[in-house]
């Protein structure tokens, strides 16, 4: 395998590396996400873990950024072009997280990860799951006609019915239980025979009914819930809040197996990558600024 190219040795706009398999892991292109991956070839990622631009939200002063189109429907259609190249190159077993955040436009929520997400679907996509981002640091706002925006959405989404996720891998500890249970009568129930909180729940589980709750959970925990409590991250080269690793890894590790190749088409400082790497997996980026190609590999040579 030939060694990594280096994102600050590519000019903006071209790909130097040749089109095989694993001659993509482990790659930054830097690159309009659509042209890049229109070079790249077909079934060749396991995930994608990705957060495009918000729509107005920030000008990254290029010329190939996403996020400043004049309408909202301009927007969405470009988005929903650059991810029906992302369903090209993954796996029938692959999978896409997408983090998007919603807009204010005087006054109106726009409802943006919801506009973008149903355009997937009308593209092909499966939604599988919509995931709440609560985030218990954000940014204090001076708004007092709506609350306080303190979250957004991940959406899991595939391209086949049948697909890879180990959701062993993701397990919660189970709070039935504990003492942050909010059953009635909380830990009183376990082995205690005909415990069951609500007369007939799970009526005709002889364990349940025996005492025996211990025995109708997952030794590994609970199943991932939907709602996910994770603080922002700082990067110092970076003036914005960037992808928290914890929530990178959640994904990586559902739905990219050992191994695997992980793909960010909008980069920015690196934090899929540099994920990817710490658990053993490939990964492959694309960003259309050089300033960020570059950051994110500094941060990858600094781990190696």
């Amino acid at each position: 395998m030939n060694s990594p190219q280096r994102a600050a040795d590519i000019p903006p706009g071209k790909t130097t590396v040749p089109a095989g398999t694993d001659q993509w892991h482990d790659q930054i292109l830097c690159g309009d996400a659509y042209e890049q991956l229109c070079q790249l070839p077909d079934d060749l990622v396991d995930t994608i873990v990705t957060s495009p631009p918000y729509y107005r939200q920030r000008d990254y002063q290029g010329s190939q950024q996403i996020g400043q189109e004049a309408t909202v429907q301009t927007y969405v259609d470009r988005l929903a072009t650059v991810f029906q190249e992302c369903r090209r190159v993954l796996k029938p077993s692959g999978s896409l997280w997408l983090v998007l955040g919603d807009k204010y436009l005087d006054g109106c929520q726009l409802g943006m990860p919801w506009r973008v997400a149903l355009a997937l679907q009308e593209e092909g996509w499966i939604l599988r799951s919509d995931i709440i981002w609560h985030k218990p640091n954000a940014m204090p706002s001076s708004v007092k006609t709506r609350p306080t925006t303190d979250h957004e959405y991940i959406f899991f989404m595939t391209c086949q019915q049948k697909y890879y996720y180990d959701a062993d891998a993701i397990r919660e500890p189970h709070v039935t239980f504990t003492s942050a249970s909010r059953m009635r009568g909380g830990r009183g129930h376990f082995n205690q025979r005909g415990g069951t909180p609500e007369e007939g729940k799970n009526q005709g589980d002889s364990n349940l009914h025996d005492g025996r709750w211990d025995q109708a959970f997952h030794p590994g925990g609970r199943n991932k819930r939907t709602v996910w409590s994770i603080s922002l991250s700082k990067f110092r080269e970076a003036h914005f809040a960037v992808f928290p690793e914890s929530l990178v890894e959640t994904c990586l590790r559902a739905s990219c197996p050992p191994g695997g190749l992980a793909m960010d088409p909008f980069l920015g400082s690196g934090t899929v990558a540099m994920v990817a790497r710490r658990l053993k997996r490939h990964y492959l980026g694309i960003d259309c600024m050089q300033d960020y190609c570059e950051m994110a590999q500094r941060r990858l040579d600094a781990v190696d």
